[in-house]
């Protein structure tokens, strides 16, 4: 494929803010792959895509399974030879809220699987192929609840929250982007930045909520919710080590 088209892929893009992303990023003329574990969830996203006229496919990941990783990273070698974006957007939060000294953490390990350790693992899959691009862009989707500054300041909505084992799983989220940033700093063959981005809350299904119930409670629409990655993916911005929302800055 000539490098004159943008191939993008996003995780957990069957639905939600992955979904509005992809919609997004593609009516911007990206080539979209939507990753997926569901093999049918993932083909009805494509589906609808396509619908709207927007160049898409299907791409089936578990990112809590290298194999899985490792199967797409090498199908998308062999279709498109390279990636302009990886957008981390496959995430869960199992735990509710909880005081920490009644932790479970056998839903903390869950829920870094999916949020950590899968982006670290998909990242570095992905990494051979953003290489290829004279200019590529790594997107991870944080959160404000991560960030320790924050869950610091007794005047924050963070400061209150306590559901640990997501917030602790963007927190690492975040410390994994300012150091891969650093990382990628100094290639000679391509620039890739690497940044994190908070959607806010967003009325989805996300962490099993209603989304009625979410809307009702300030849950911004998706189509919000997407504005800051897809800013980040579609624009000749220069942005790097940067953590940020619709708003502006966030803090670490």
């Amino acid at each position: 494929m000539n490098q004159t088209k943008k191939v993008t892929l996003i995780t957990g893009a069957n639905k939600g803010i992955g979904f509005e992303i992809a919609k997004q990023v593609g009516e911007h003329g990206h080539h979209v792959l939507v990753g997926s574990r569901d093999e049918k969830r993932g083909a009805e996203a494509v589906k609808q895509l396509l619908d709207l006229e927007i160049e898409a496919d299907f791409i089936q990941i578990d990112v809590t399974n290298k194999e899985s990783i490792n199967k797409a990273a090498e199908l998308i070698k062999e279709k498109y030879g390279y990636l302009t974006a990886l957008i981390n957007n496959a995430g869960i939060s199992l735990d509710k809220f909880i005081v920490p000294s009644k932790l479970d953490t056998e839903i903390i390990r869950q829920d870094f699987d999916v949020n950590f350790f899968g982006l670290v693992d998909t990242t570095q899959a992905m990494l051979p192929l953003l290489k290829k691009s004279t200019k590529a862009k790594i997107i991870n989707m944080s959160s404000m609840m991560g960030s320790l500054n924050m869950a610091a300041t007794p005047e924050s909505e963070v400061y209150h929250a306590s559901v640990v084992g997501y917030q602790a799983s963007k927190a690492a989220v975040n410390m994994f982007t300012i150091k891969l940033a650093k990382e990628l700093e100094d290639l000679k063959e391509t620039t890739i930045t690497v940044n994190a981005v908070d959607p806010g809350m967003v009325a989805t299904e996300f962490g099993g909520v209603d989304p009625e119930f979410s809307r009702s409670h300030g849950g911004k629409p998706v189509e919000e919710g997407a504005k800051r990655a897809v800013e980040l993916a579609v624009n000749d911005d220069t942005s790097n080590a940067t953590f940020s929302n619709a708003e502006g800055v966030v803090a670490w």
